[in-house]
């Protein structure tokens, strides 16, 4: 081979690279922060959040609002109504009232995303992208999950009050379903200004340390890793391996063992440190893992007054 078709073929080796490069650049700029909108109290929250995410992570924004079928169903079905002293002409105007509050509903989706998107610009989002949806959250959010970089959703359901509080009803499906980081607010925004990462040192906790590795979500925040159990000599050589790992952060890394249950535990760990964001990985079969999506899950989502990012 002569020097120069040699050069040739490193030039078009080298040009082919970078498309390549410039595809997966492309890949991922199209993803975005999606805010999840509705018409509990959180949603400003949610607002406020989102937009702290897309500027921090020079991600664009999707607002996304889900009219959930059944409650509001395109087409009732009233074949079920049929029996002992129906009619038809009654049940054809139950059936035109169930179109005429879906179509409502529709329209007061419409205004809140148009309300989002005024509060979200006004607080400095850049590109904002509306979209509305009539179906299942899960569903809807799973489709799509392929264009998103997070999820953010507020903590309490439409239905919650100030005396009686209440987890979105589809919120733990939400987060069984989907393999996106989930960031869940409260009703009051703060700028977050740390973070900590509850840690077990299992094979799927470092999936989760490679994930924030490798995503902008807590770029340049002061990062906590905490781990609850014994202090061994084992246990300090598995955080000091994740804080290698995350040592592309940029970031002020603290490492903690403590002892105790891990609700409380952690709960009290970052009142302490006055913490603002707690992460926690919902994979694999961990006390972490156990502790966020089995018996105590209620309980813990009731309780946060400080916004939590769900790993899978």
């Amino acid at each position: 081979m002569t020097q120069s078709s040699e050069s040739a073929n490193n030039a078009g080796h080298n040009h082919n690279q970078n498309d390549h490069l410039s595809e997966r650049e492309r890949e991922v700029n199209m993803l975005r922060v999606v805010a999840c909108i509705d018409g509990s109290r959180a949603a400003p929250a949610v607002c406020d959040y989102a937009t702290w995410a897309s500027r921090h992570m020079e991600t664009p924004m999707t607002l996304l609002h889900v009219l959930d079928e059944e409650r509001y169903p395109a087409e009732p079905d009233l074949a079920g109504s049929i029996g002992l002293g129906s009619r038809e002409h009654l049940l054809e105007e139950l059936a035109e009232l169930d179109r005429k509050r879906a179509k409502l509903a529709l329209e007061h989706g419409h205004h809140m995303l148009d309300e989002a998107e005024r509060r979200v610009q006004e607080a400095g989002a850049g590109e904002v992208q509306k979209r509305q949806r009539h179906g299942d959250l899960t569903d809807s959010l799973l489709a799509l999950e392929s264009q998103t970089r997070l999820f953010v959703m507020g903590l309490h359901g439409e239905s919650s009050s100030d005396r009686d509080v209440h987890i979105g009803s589809q919120l733990e499906t939400a987060i069984r379903s989907l393999h996106r980081p989930v960031l869940l607010v409260p009703d009051e925004f703060t700028t977050p200004k740390s973070a900590m990462l509850a840690f077990d040192g299992s094979s799927t906790a470092f999936k989760g340390v490679e994930l924030i590795a490798a995503s902008p979500v807590l770029r340049g925040l002061p990062l906590h890793l905490v781990m609850v159990g014994p202090d061994t000599s084992d246990r300090w050589e598995q955080l000091k391996r994740a804080e290698k790992m995350l040592s592309g952060l940029g970031a002020e890394i603290t490492l903690a063992i403590r002892a105790g249950d891990v609700e409380p535990t952690l709960h009290a760990y970052q009142e302490q440190h006055d913490i603002d964001l707690l992460v926690m990985g919902a994979y694999g079969h961990s006390r972490i893992r156990q502790f966020l999506v089995g018996s105590t899950t209620t309980t813990m989502l009731k309780t946060a007054e400080k916004p939590l990012v769900i790993l899978r």
